[in-house]
């Protein structure tokens, strides 16, 4: 279990005082916190910056569940022709796209192979680097 401090940290604010010392143990579990479907859940790990728009971030950890339910502008993991790929996907438009800096929309035609992977429905930041994970990704 976790132990949960009973403050809101506001990022870009010092000299608050340490309420470590006040923390308290709640039932928090992680896996139950960040995963609704746990036998249809996988993690991947982002790569790029074709996503930044929407807040997932090269080496962010994307939490993506196969039995969550569709919405129109789902943030996706797919396969396309072949590559896997992390997009929003207009599912009214069939079009693919990157919320980045200078992305051009891919609207998907006849001649496309694209299997839809399950909808990433978290994501988690990851702010220093860890070895073991990226040897899991290989």
């Amino acid at each position: 279990m976790l132990k949960v401090i009973p403050v809101l940290a506001q990022a870009g604010i010092s000299g608050f005082e340490s309420p470590a010392a006040e923390y308290r143990e709640l039932g928090l579990d992680l896996d139950e916190l960040l995963i609704e479907h746990p036998s249809a859940t996988f993690i991947g790990q982002a790569q790029g910056d074709s996503m930044t728009g929407v807040g997932i971030f090269d080496g962010d950890l994307l939490i993506v569940d196969r039995a969550a339910s569709h919405t129109s502008l789902d943030v996706v993991v797919a396969n396309l022709n072949g590559s896997f790929v992390c997009k929003l996907f207009d599912r009214k438009s069939n079009v693919l796209l990157s919320p980045g800096l200078d992305y051009q929309p891919y609207p998907l035609g006849p001649g496309d192979t694209f299997e839809e992977e399950g909808i990433v429905v978290r994501s988690v930041r990851m702010h220093r680097y860890v070895r073991w994970l990226s040897q899991c990704m290989r």
